[in-house]
Order: structure tokens, then C-alpha cells, then sequence
């Protein structure tokens, strides 16, 4: 409680309200995104509410869409989302909501001027789950995580704050949010064949000798077949490659957010290495990063941080401003960074 109050207290959201919704988001975010929660903790204080309120509103939308324990027909899912839709576009336009989860969504992408079509785009997405099964090609499960992935980067570049112009961080931006969601996928493909889903590409997995049905076969008999392990180290080197094209836009970012950004990018990297280590045995079961090696990164990242705080600001300029929390309800430049 005292860590949440700090944060809000950083983020000068003083509002009764406005604070309860945060501290909601804060709790989505700590109950379901482990790896995602502990990065964040490296983030300075007064960016934190609005990372909980962006991966809030993103688990909330997810949830309607995958949650196993809601017995929701798709024909309630899609009603259901049509609703947050309607509500997340009211919130954006008035900056009101009376679901807590939006009001704070709303009330970030106002603070930091984050474009409303990013939020369309990931609500479009979130419609292609609740009927589309697989994906033939590559290029088509691209153009998916165009919304459900590359838009959640594009969010939270004006958060983290940039030291050249986004235009140029974007495509690093992108391509980040990209990897961890191939990440999540190769993780989970046991768990979304349970739903009935199938990230993989058809493309990719025949390239190997293997497919939907193959999938479903060792899935069902708990039995492994070396074409499909040969499919999913051949996705695992894809996505390591989608994070090679990441990297560089570490250090586009604010020094003092690089340090959680760089958390990130190793803890979920370490998700590919836990994966190999398991003999890519995800169709039977889910590959787990050790809790010591989480540990280890989070103290490094630590580390870091120490390190970015005792190094010289940088000389502050009209187009990459490194200034202090913004107001919230009001405005702020996009590329702005961190203050002390």
C-alpha cells in the first residue's frame, strides 16, 4: 500500500477516484504479469501508474477474450467487448469513465498524448480472437499483432520517454512488443490448442512436416514428435530475430527507463532459453523461467539503475524535453523522459 501511494503521490494523480483506478490496474498487473510487474518495479516512480493502467486495461480486454473460468458464450465475449469499446472510446474522448480500468487508461493516454488509434487497433485485434482459429502465413499473424502486440510498444513510448525523435524509436518500439508476444505464444501452445487456437503458422509448421492436426495429436496423447520440435525451434529462432531488431531501441529510451526495458527484454528472452532447456516440450507442458534467475535480472537491473542516477542528465532540448511528471488531465510532449 505504501509503494502504490509513493507512486501515485510521484504521478501527482491526487483525484480520489483517479487513485482508486490506478491502484486497481496496479493489482492486474501484479496478479497476472509476473515477469512484465517485476520490470516495472524498475521504472521510476512517477511512470509506474501509468505502465499498470496501459497493461490493466490490455489484461482486461485479453481476459474477456481467453478467460477459462468464464463460461461466456462468444456471442456474450463479443457483446462484451463491444461494450468496452464503446465505453474505452467515450473515456478517450471525455477523459470519464465509470469503470475504473478505463478511467485510468483514459486518463494516461491523455497525460501523455498517446494516439487513439492504438487503442482501435488493439480492440480490433482482440475481435480477430474471438474467431480466428490459426493463421496460414507469417505475414497474417503479423498483421494480428500489429494490434495485439506493436501497438502496446507504440503505447508506451511516450511513458518511457525517448532521446531521439519517436518516429525513430517506433519500429524498435514494435518490434519489441512483437517478441514477447512470440515468446508468449511459443509458451503457451499447449494452453491456446486447450482453447482451440493455434499461433503458429501454418507456413512455418508445415515447412517442417508438421500441422494443426499434428499439434492436436501430441497434445491429446502427451506424446512428442521431432517434427514439431523442429517447427518450434524454428519459431524460437524467429523471434529471436524479431528481438535482434528490438535491441537497438534500448538506448533510444530515457537512460533511467532503460534499465526496466532491458529487464524485460532479458527475463522474456530467458522464457526462449527455459523453453530449448525443456527440449521445446510446450505442447505438453509450460516452460518456466527459475525464480532465482528472475531474481538475478531484477538485481541487475537494479544495478543499473544506481548506475543511470549517478551519470550526468543530459543537456535537455526543445524536441527531446527531459522533464518532470506531467500534470495529469493535462497534455505532454511524447517523447518526454524522466524526471529526478
Amino acid at each position: 500500500m505504501f509503494m502504490t501511494r509513493r507512486e501515485l503521490d510521484a504521478a501527482r494523480i491526487s483525484d480520489p477516484g483517479l487513485r482508486a483506478a490506478y491502484r486497481h490496474c496496479r493489482r492486474l498487473n501484479a496478479r497476472h504479469g509476473r515477469t512484465y510487474f517485476l520490470a516495472t518495479r524498475l521504472l521510476p516512480v512517477h511512470r509506474r501508474p501509468a505502465v499498470h493502467a496501459l497493461y490493466g486495461f490490455a489484461r482486461w480486454a485479453d481476459d474477456i477474450v481467453d478467460d477459462p473460468a468464464c463460461a461466456r458464450t462468444p456471442e456474450a465475449r463479443d457483446r462484451q467487448l463491444a461494450r468496452l469499446e464503446g465505453e474505452l472510446a467515450s473515456g478517450l474522448r471525455t477523459g470519464r469513465s465509470s469503470e475504473p480500468v478505463v478511467r485510468a487508461v483514459a486518463d494516461t493516454a491523455r497525460t501523455y498524448a498517446i494516439p487513439h488509434e492504438h487503442f482501435a487497433d488493439f480492440m480490433a485485434s482482440m475481435r480477430d480472437d474471438l474467431t480466428v482459429t490459426d493463421y496460414a502465413t507469417y505475414e497474417d499473424l503479423r498483421s494480428y499483432m500489429h494490434g495485439s502486440a506493436a501497438v502496446i510498444g507504440l503505447q508506451m513510448m511516450p511513458v518511457l520517454g525517448t532521446v531521439v525523435p519517436q518516429e525513430v524509436a517506433a519500429p524498435h518500439a514494435a518490434a519489441l512488443g512483437i517478441a514477447f508476444q512470440l515468446t508468449n505464444f511459443l509458451r503457451d501452445v499447449g494452453e491456446d490448442l486447450d482453447r482451440g487456437r493455434v499461433y503458429l503458422p501454418a507456413d512455418l509448421l508445415a515447412a517442417h512436416g508438421a500441422d494443426r492436426a499434428l499439434l492436436e495429436w501430441s497434445r491429446a496423447t502427451g506424446k512428442p514428435d521431432r517434427r514439431i520440435r523442429a517447427a518450434l525451434e524454428a519459431a524460437a529462432d524467429l523471434t529471436r530475430s524479431v528481438y535482434r531488431q528490438a535491441r537497438p531501441g534500448i538506448d533510444m529510451l530515457d537512460p533511467r527507463a532503460r534499465p526496466c526495458i532491458r529487464t524485460a527484454y532479458t527475463l522474456y528472452g530467458g522464457i526462449l532459453d527455459a523453453i530449448a532447456d525443456d527440449d521445446y516440450a510446450v505442447v505438453q507442458r509450460r516452460a518456466v523461467v527459475p525464480r532465482r534467475r528472475r531474481a538475478a535480472v531484477a538485481l541487475g537491473g537494479a544495478a543499473r539503475i544506481l548506475t543511470a542516477r549517478l551519470r550526468p542528465r543530459p543537456l535537455r532540448s526543445p524536441e527531446h524535453p527531459l522533464t518532470a511528471a506531467p500534470a495529469h488531465g493535462s497534455s505532454s510532449n511524447g517523447s518526454q523522459g524522466y524526471g529526478s
